[in-house]
């Protein structure tokens, strides 16, 4: 999931448990629709992609910057206290609001494409209540 400053989604992708996290980067960042701003062109990436330490590969760093896009990404193997949490607590806030949602909670479908829909639901739901709390 791919969510922004205020914790709004912006795009998900639904993978199996055994996949690692780092191989859904590119596809979830080119799932980024575009953006307006306040003027100009509507941005179709971010400046900046932060990220935990499961993402840390080099490989993927440099596709990153030949995207344009800036990885604030933590290392491995390096002690906690970074200061990447200061950011971080956003996309672990919008992982609980997605979890406030039981049949996401606790996986009841075996069709993928039902829990994908479901999964875009409660994206939707997330976007309209702060669409509500911001007017």
């Amino acid at each position: 999931m791919i969510v922004d400053r205020h914790g709004t989604p912006l795009a998900v992708t639904l993978t199996g448990g055994n996949r690692h996290d780092v191989t859904q980067l590119l596809p979830l960042l080119d799932a980024v629709p575009p953006i307006r701003g306040l003027r100009g062109r509507p941005r179709r990436k971010p400046r900046r992609l932060y990220a935990d330490r499961g993402y840390d590969f080099d490989k993927y760093r440099r596709l990153l910057w030949k995207r344009g896009v800036k990885p604030v990404i933590a290392r491995r193997g390096v002690a906690h206290g970074s200061g990447l949490g200061k950011v971080r607590w956003v996309v672990e806030r919008a992982f609980a609001w997605l979890h406030q949602f039981k049949r996401l909670r606790i996986r009841y479908e075996r069709r993928a494409d039902l829990h994908q829909g479901l999964l875009e639901l409660a994206c939707s739901l997330i976007c309209l209540r702060r669409l509500r709390t911001s007017f």
